[in-house]
């Protein structure tokens, strides 16, 4: 018994090409297409090549020192130094937290190790760096407009034993221990200094206040030298500003340190596997919408342009048919009373009308085929029916259309989106076809659902079975184009049949 399978599983791009009759249009139409995709991969690789190279640039300075390097006198007293005393408090009481914890964890798994209770708790340090460099990141959000992108691989439906797998084995999960453990506590110590240093500058300032306050009583902002009165605060006053004034810029140092080692440790990297997964499938996704949009340019130029060309024909062709015939019948008419030798002309002549009768009446059954054929492509490209009334009513009119007895059972929600809807479309259509064309089938079931937000979409047929995804482009095209969706295409096709065609893609994009 031979199976069939083909899947496609959060990897590999691709478009599908158009399912309906051939013509002599088909190989122009499909060649414009591939010249228009071309031009877009193109023109997107240019353009997406300048917006990489900008966005490093812009990925490369920090905003802080963007804004110390503009204003560097009066950036002291602008909302981005209230901004980055705040992200360093913030990350100060952070990291005291976290130091805590995992000092508690650390000395609870190593002493509950000996009976095997505290190897949870020891995995629970290890991987401590995920949530901790999660809050760093959003801490980040106070002095950086531009969010640090999630290193981590997406891992969706995955249960929890197969995502701690895969973050063990992820070089961005050691990073972020790395952070946690060696950056974060030396950046967190000196962002308390500061800040105990701000605190400090700042009772200078309130000096004179503080010991009219405080009179008679004897106020000492140096050890073992007593101040007389409010004047001779003031010097300490100077000194207070002074203090708050490199202060700031004192924390903007150290927030440009935070915010660059964070990208270092916390941020995705070229040479991470998830990051290059996640910007090829990201890079296909778009070369597929370039492709669908191509598809569509087609669609509207065959409908709008040749379309409507060849109705004029077919129209002139009948006006000029019509135009003989009525030549025809009035010369007809005058032969009889023409002379012998005339009659003979006459006869002439109207038998050669009436091969360029026949002519006209061949050039506008052809006309007619050619027009048939060209609404069939339009008509393949693109349903019009799936755009104005969605997935369900656009099987329902292939199924009715088509030569084996079809059984659409659809209860679908409502409108799915665009990519879904298109791509359960031609699933569906490249699986009649192949049922009309390769396994002798006498009856074919439609079915589909959406349940927990996922389209699931199965195609069975009674034919003889033993078909090969491989052998073909249509089926490993639609895998490809699935793929893109995060989604799966499953082909059971034993020898003997049943053939079972089973898709199921996310409808949340």
């Amino acid at each position: 018994m031979g199976t069939g399978r083909a899947t496609a599983e959060d990897t590999g791009a691709g478009a599908t090409g158009a399912v309906g009759a051939s013509s002599s249009f088909l190989s122009s139409a499909v060649a414009g297409a591939a010249e228009g995709v071309r031009a877009a991969a193109g023109a997107a690789g240019a353009v997406g090549g300048a917006g990489a190279v900008g966005a490093a640039d812009r990925s490369d300075e920090v905003a802080v020192l963007a804004a110390l390097r503009a204003r560097p006198l009066r950036f002291p007293f602008t909302r981005d130094s209230l901004r980055c005393w705040t992200y360093l408090v913030g990350g100060a009481v952070l990291g005291l937290v976290t130091a805590v914890l995992l000092l508690a964890l650390t000395a609870l798994g190593l002493g509950l190790s000996v009976v095997g209770i505290g190897l949870p708790l020891l995995l629970a340090v290890a991987l401590s760096g995920l949530p901790a460099g999660a809050l760093e990141r959003r801490l980040l959000r106070l002095v950086e407009p531009a969010p640090v992108p999630d290193p981590h691989r997406a891992l969706p439906g995955a249960g929890r034993p197969a995502r701690l797998r895969t973050r063990l084995r992820e070089r961005a999960t050691w990073r972020e221990l790395a952070h946690t453990l060696l950056v974060a506590p030396p950046l967190t110590a000196a962002g308390l200094g500061l800040t105990a240093l701000l605190l400090f500058c700042a009772a200078l300032v309130v000096s004179p206040v503080v010991v009219q306050v405080l009179a008679p009583e004897t106020v000492m902002l140096i050890p073992g030298h007593a101040v007389p009165g409010p004047l001779h605060a003031l010097p300490f006053t100077a000194l207070g500003l002074a203090g708050l004034y490199l202060g700031g810029h004192a924390g903007a140092l150290l927030t440009i340190a935070h915010v660059r080692l964070a990208r270092l440790l916390l941020g995705p990297r070229e040479e991470d596997p998830g990051g290059q997964v996640l910007e090829l499938t990201r890079s296909r996704a778009r070369l597929a919408d370039a492709f669908e949009a191509e598809r569509r340019r087609i669609e509207r130029d065959l409908h709008d342009g040749a379309q409507q060309q060849l109705v004029a024909l077919t129209m002139t062709l009948g006006l000029a048919a019509h135009e003989l015939r009525e030549r025809g019948r009035a010369g007809g008419a005058e032969a009889g009373g023409a002379v012998a030798g005339g009659a003979v002309a006459e006869a002439g002549d109207a038998s050669a009308e009436a091969g360029a009768l026949a002519l006209v009446d061949r050039a506008r059954g052809e006309a007619r085929q050619a027009l048939e054929q060209l609404r069939g492509l339009v008509r393949g490209i693109h349903p019009q029916v799936l755009t104005d009334h969605g997935l369900a009513a656009a099987v329902a009119e292939v199924a009715l259309r088509h030569p084996v007895p079809v059984e659409v059972d659809l209860d679908l929600p409502g409108r799915l989106p665009g990519p879904v809807e298109t791509t359960a479309y031609f699933t569906v259509t490249e699986a009649l076809t192949n049922a009309a064309k390769h396994s002798g089938a006498t009856a074919v079931t439609v079915h589909g659902r959406v349940a927990d937000g996922r389209l699931v979409l199965q195609v069975t047929d009674d034919g003889r079975g033993g078909a090969d995804p491989a052998a073909g482009a249509g089926l490993q095209g639609l895998a490809d184009r699935v793929a893109i969706l995060r989604g799966r295409l499953m082909v059971t096709s034993p020898t003997g049949g049943p053939t079972r065609l089973r898709l199921e893609v996310p409808c949340s994009g």
